[in-house]
């Protein structure tokens, strides 16, 4: 799994949304998948700014995380990211996306 958006702590424990800094669970019409794009939070209705894309099968998230997306093109660099050295569960190398694209 691949983890982001914490653009204020910089360290997973921050991040805050156009809605605040915290909000609630939208629904969990869509289960996880490889790929899936979806948010991290500490519990029920604390979705922040902080994301994961998953990278295997991860149903155990199902209903405990809202998936709003999905990976369209460039699994592979997904992928390539996923392998890359960590220390502490963070790769040891900046890892940086500067032109994703938008819908």
């Amino acid at each position: 799994m691949l983890q982001g958006g914490d653009f204020t702590n910089f360290d997973g424990t921050g991040g805050k949304s156009i809605y605040g800094n915290k909000f609630e669970d939208e629904n969990f019409k869509i289960k996880h998948f490889t790929g899936a794009l979806s948010m991290a939070n500490a519990g029920p209705n604390t979705n922040g700014s902080q994301f994961f894309i998953t990278v295997a099968e991860t149903s155990w998230l199902d209903d405990r995380h809202v998936v709003f997306g999905k990976v369209l093109d460039g699994m592979d660099l997904v992928k390539r990211i996923e392998v890359l050295k960590t220390v502490r569960d963070k790769p040891k190398d900046e890892v940086k996306i500067v032109a994703c694209g938008k819908l």
